[in-house]
């Protein structure tokens, strides 16, 4: 899809240079049948399981780390269903919360389905592949960011992963904000993160300390 919303951009944007010079353009060829191995779904998976999942989420992803939730929901919950979307919020705080990129939810996750095995597969899969493109385009970079084609192909891909965020953000959305306090909770974050700039960690910890002092206060009824 992102692939498709790149070359969308740059088609609507440089389609008369493109009919002119289409004989003199070469595009490298993409294995997406190899892109989209996906690894045997059991009912418990292995740290090869994991390694084999967040190689394929770490070579095909693009953008920052809240791209990844786009990536995690159809992967974990709908396809495989290793997790619910719960756990998946679960994974995402934590990645927000410990220091480090939001890519760090990938270790928690891994944890998660197959212990500590599962968090160093999941955290060497989800990183190693961006080792290795740098090493690869590097000679190519200065060229690329001269392009104009190149330019709007990274418009394109852009947009696309602004929508696949979206869509994620609706679903978990509608998974998470079940009653009113959830709703107060969510509201009162939104309106000090966009009125008065506070640090979203401090949204992030307040909506965790007032969580668990409802939880202590059921438990002591």
């Amino acid at each position: 899809m992102l692939l498709l919303a790149g070359f969308g951009v740059l088609l609507s944007q440089h389609w008369r240079d493109w009919s002119r010079r289409l004989p003199a353009i070469w595009l490298p060829s993409i294995d997406l049948p190899l892109l989209a191995i996906l690894p045997v779904v059991t009912s418990q998976p292995s740290w090869v399981d994991v390694f084999t999942i967040f190689l394929k989420i770490g070579t095909t992803i693009y953008g920052g780390g809240y791209v990844l939730l786009a990536f995690l929901q159809p992967e974990l919950v709908e396809r495989t269903q290793w997790l619910t979307s719960t756990q998946l919020l679960d994974a995402i705080a934590i990645g927000q919360v410990t220091p480090g990129p939001l890519f760090t939810t990938a270790t928690f996750i891994g944890y998660l389905l197959a212990g500590h095995q599962g968090a160093i597969a999941a955290t060497i899969g989800i990183f190693l592949p961006s080792f290795i493109f740098v090493a690869l385009v590097t000679r190519w970079a200065p060229k690329l960011r001269q392009s104009t084609w190149f330019r709007s192909w990274l418009d394109g891909v852009n947009a696309g992963a602004w929508g696949a965020i979206a869509v994620v953000a609706y679903q978990l959305t509608v998974s998470t904000l079940l009653d009113w306090q959830s709703l107060l909770i969510a509201a009162i974050a939104a309106l000090l993160v966009w009125r008065w700039r506070v640090d979203p960690l401090w949204s992030i910890l307040g909506g965790a300390i007032v969580g668990l002092v409802g939880q202590l206060a059921q438990l002591h009824r």
